[in-house]
């Protein structure tokens, strides 16, 4: 049975091909080739990986995914298509699912809303569900450094706290666009913002957002 990581893994493949290697993206100073290199090294390269969230191995990370970004764009595509190797604990559903489906939807993202005639995509409401589910435990992680009180809202009410402080800033948007707003894509995000005119102008303005 697909999962909806592999899905979306599938997905951001096919999007990286058919944008080829120097498209831009949303990660800042990235073009397509750089993030599918990130995406392999990720998931292939546990000794470099580390450099993601620990500063002291952001050096060996920013070798080795340089290293990757210089083989032939079409190998690192099939990379990510087949997916880590055999004996990689990313190779366990669970696992796959709890920490693939919302990386690959976002970098699916990051390569479609860098193109300037980009439109909403329409996610089954089962996915839209699970993004909420996965939002609402990493809220307050990815929200931690906003420089204001921050609020998610999806449109039927239910909010989850990403940040506390004042003044406070609702953000309200399906799941989707949520999610993109606090990993760090304010701009790219379809929200609305409620509250202070220079809260909501600090928000947009700040790097701080996500991982």
């Amino acid at each position: 049975m697909s999962t909806h990581a592999k899905r979306e893994r599938l997905l951001l493949a096919d999007l990286l091909e058919a944008a080829g290697p120097d498209a831009p993206t949303l990660c800042d100073g990235w073009n397509t080739r750089d993030l599918a290199a990130h995406v392999v090294v990720r998931e292939r390269r546990a000794d470099a990986a580390g450099g993601i969230l620990i500063k002291q191995l952001a050096g060996r990370l920013e070798r080795v995914q340089a290293e990757f970004a210089a083989k032939p764009y079409e190998e690192l595509i099939q990379l990510i298509r087949t997916g880590p190797p055999r004996f990689s604990p990313f190779n366990l559903k669970q696992v796959d699912e709890a920490s693939n489906a919302v990386e690959f939807y976002v970098h699916a993202e990051d390569v479609r809303r860098a193109q300037p005639d980009w439109t909403p995509r329409e996610l089954d409401p089962v996915f839209a569900e699970a993004l909420w589910s996965r939002l609402e435990r990493v809220a307050r992680v990815v929200g931690r450094k906003a420089p204001v009180g921050l609020v998610l809202r999806r449109p039927d009410g239910q909010t989850a706290v990403a940040h506390r402080g004042t003044p406070v800033v609702t953000a309200t948007g399906e799941p989707a666009e949520l999610l993109m707003f606090v990993f760090g894509r304010q701009e790219a995000a379809e929200v609305e913002l409620q509250g202070d005119k220079d809260a909501i102008a600090r928000l947009h303005e700040t790097k701080q957002l996500g991982l």
